[in-house]
């Protein structure tokens, strides 16, 4: 998938809800299985939210942007 392109509709996503926003990423395995791609995509999505001010005037402090490793118990 090219970056600006949307998936085709799948399950519960809909690329017809899509609109413009900043927002927060979100990706898992449904049936919970640990995997490296996981880790590769949350990457992903945070180096795409730099824009969003997790990098500022203080390049020293963040927003706390981050990835969740493990299920929370």
């Amino acid at each position: 998938m090219s970056y600006g392109a949307l998936p085709p509709k799948q399950g519960l996503y809909d690329p017809a809800n899509e609109h413009d926003a900043c927002g927060v990423g979100f990706v898992a395995d449904i049936k919970g299985r640990k995997s490296h791609e996981i880790i590769e995509q949350g990457l992903t999505i945070l180096e795409r939210l730099t824009h969003r001010g997790a990098v500022g005037a203080d390049p020293k402090a963040g927003d706390g942007a981050g990835i969740l490793l493990q299920m929370p118990d």
